[in-house]
């Protein structure tokens, strides 16, 4: 099966998960656990290209494994830290624009548009299951990259929590750890696991599956992460101004005086 035949294979699997996260998502009015879900997608489609591929190579193993252990333990932790709350207020804001139906719209506007977004970025994920040639070098550069970016994401999303469950923290900003480093060491570590799977699949001769992580990296940096989360951030929380002026936005860097 030819890479683009096989990349096209997981679209149908990606809109049924989906349709089947919106009917959940309608029954509870609540359309945060699309966050949940986005990890997932990715996880569903390096499946689906392997069980796709017509002979799976130890690159495809290795990417499907790396993919799976990236993206249950951010579902994982996701579902554990939405658990219990109000939509989120991104959604909300949402909500209010696309009223009346928005539960129906949502299917669309949240769920569809998610899907077919996951499934764009994963082209780096079809090239390299699809690549016949031997692991390499390169291979092994993706794989260490990988290793950092989880590295980033899961301990800070491990001191972020602890740092919020400590009642004597309310209303303080998470300036230690990995966050002393850089304001987003959870999207930081993003970047590096798309990147680091970028190279598998460059190894296997896919180097112009590119897109995928160039758009990944648009959405952290001037999309739906960095510039969202900090649009108005500084309106809500005063003392963030400061954290911003002495702490790098997304590249660990030392602190400035």
């Amino acid at each position: 099966m030819s890479v683009i035949n096989l990349w096209l294979s997981a679209l149908p699997f990606l809109l049924g998960a989906a349709a089947l996260t919106w009917i959940v998502s309608v029954a509870k009015r609540n359309v945060t656990i699309v966050d949940t879900l986005w990890s997932l997608l990715f996880v569903i489609a390096a499946a689906v290209y392997v069980a796709w591929a017509d002979a799976p190579s130890q690159r495809a193993w290795l990417v499907l494994c790396m993919v799976g252990l990236w993206g249950l333990r951010l579902a994982g932790y996701l579902a554990w830290r939405n658990r219990g709350h109000e939509e989120d207020r991104r959604y909300q804001a949402i909500r209010r624009r696309n009223e009346p139906n928005f539960a129906l719209k949502s299917l669309w506007l949240i769920f569809g548009f998610q899907a077919v977004l996951a499934w764009i970025i994963s082209l780096p994920l079809a090239g390299a299951i699809a690549g016949e040639a031997p692991l390499g070098l390169i291979d092994w550069l993706g794989v260490a990259l990988w290793a950092v970016g989880v590295f980033f994401e899961a301990v800070g999303d491990w001191q972020l929590a602890r740092f919020k469950a400590d009642p004597a923290n309310a209303g303080r900003v998470m300036d230690s750890g990995l966050w002393r480093y850089t304001r987003h060491p959870n999207y930081f570590g993003d970047f590096c696991v798309w990147w680091g799977l970028y190279l598998l699949a460059l190894s296997g001769g896919a180097w112009w599956s590119v897109v995928g992580p160039m758009i990944m990296s648009f959405l952290l940096l001037r999309f739906s992460g960095v510039r969202l989360l900090e649009r108005d951030i500084g309106e809500r929380r005063p003392a963030y101004a400061e954290y911003v002026r002495r702490t790098n936005a997304f590249f660990p860097g030392p602190r400035k005086n």
